[in-house]
């Protein structure tokens, strides 16, 4: 069982940066992959950015060149850089987790909220 943790939420101004932090706990030695996705109400949520256990990258055509995804190992977490935002970034954001015997975790979300 995999707990995850977020924070860094906020409101910021546009073109200001956010960075955003979900720590893990419990099995963290069975994730492969981590991610950050993110949900307005009443829409589908959507992928974001994705990093593995090997430190391969994945983002969102949205977010690609302004978002960047990484991970500090000593301290079970994983970040999300968010650089340039814009008004349509506003949502609430969730880590999530997935182990080599697919399971899925998710956090409870944060809200982000970009101001024009």
């Amino acid at each position: 069982q995999v707990q995850l943790v977020e924070s860094g939420g906020g409101l910021v101004q546009a073109g200001g940066s956010l960075r955003l932090s979900c720590a893990a706990s419990g099995s963290i030695f069975s994730i492969i992959v981590m991610g950050w996705y993110r949900q307005a109400p009443g829409k589908q949520r959507e992928l974001v950015a994705t990093i593995t256990s090997g430190g391969r990258t994945n983002y969102a055509d949205s977010v690609k060149g302004r978002f960047a995804i990484s991970r500090d190992n000593a301290k079970n977490t994983v970040y999300l850089q968010m650089n340039s935002l814009k008004p349509e970034d506003t949502d609430v954001y969730y880590c999530n987790a997935v182990s080599g015997y697919g399971k899925v975790a998710w956090g409870q979300g944060t809200q982000v909220t970009v101001s024009s």
